[in-house]
């Protein structure tokens, strides 16, 4: 599989994907047809432009897939696709309700390229346990792509030692999913991303990355870390720690 993952599509003081262009472009085939999924945001027209105006200078035809009357053809006929941000819960039930999850999942296994970032980043792993969102619709599952075997947690937040916020951390809430799954975490800090293609996997972007394994502490990967063994993953959910 060829894949991108990225943690964020907007970084503070930049455009639409503007921090991550020259790896976006350069993941993408010359002069794709670009599926995009927009799924998670309400407004889908609007969502889809964005994304046009970001990539089209640079030879990337963008289709949104709910322009077609068919998604699932549109799909067949593109060259990559690209699932968006915005809210998790609401994009998964979407794809389960126009039969996206099943297509996208047997296209991407089949050599389609697949781009996401942020809530489409949370789509590539089996579930969608490790979003940020809130659980605006219920889809009538949480299992995702499974693109790759373990769990990531995009925009990941590290603790502010001056906070007087008393609610959990990220970190205290990843250390909680532990506790129940025994699933590796990728936290991806903003503009960072996971690089995966034929079977290598690879941290990269501007900043590390964090792992987070049941029983031992969390671990920072830096900028070009390989982390292929991940890929290796035999998740095991609903699996209290004794």
């Amino acid at each position: 599989m060829n894949l991108l993952l990225l943690s964020n599509s907007t970084q503070y003081g930049r455009g639409y994907l503007e921090h991550a262009l020259d790896t976006v472009t350069s993941f993408l085939p010359a002069n794709a047809r670009l599926a995009f999924v927009p799924y998670a945001l309400a407004d889908h027209d609007t969502y889809t432009a964005r994304v046009r105006d970001a990539l089209e200078p640079s030879g990337i035809t963008v289709r949104g897939i709910h322009e077609h009357t068919d998604p699932l053809a549109q799909l067949a006929a593109s060259d990559a696709v690209f699932i968006g941000g915005g809210n998790s819960f609401r994009l998964l039930s979407a794809l389960c309700r126009t039969g996206l999850r099943d297509a996208v999942r047997d296209a991407v296994r089949g050599g389609l390229p697949y781009m996401g970032a942020s809530a489409g980043t949370n789509m590539a792993a089996p579930t969608l346990r490790t979003t940020n969102d809130m659980p605006i619709v219920q889809p009538p599952s949480f299992e995702t792509l499974g693109l790759v075997p373990f769990q990531i947690n995009p925009h990941y937040l590290d603790p502010d030692p001056d906070s007087t916020h008393k609610g959990e951390t990220r970190e205290e809430r990843l250390t909680e999913f532990l506790e129940e799954n025994d699933v590796p975490v990728l936290g991806l800090r903003e503009g960072s991303w996971l690089r995966v293609r034929d079977g290598v996997a690879h941290v990269e972007g501007a900043r590390p990355a964090r792992l987070f394994t049941r029983g031992t502490p969390p671990r920072e990967l830096a900028t070009g870390t390989d982390v292929s063994r991940l890929l290796t993953t035999a998740p095991r959910f609903d699996a209290p720690a004794r």
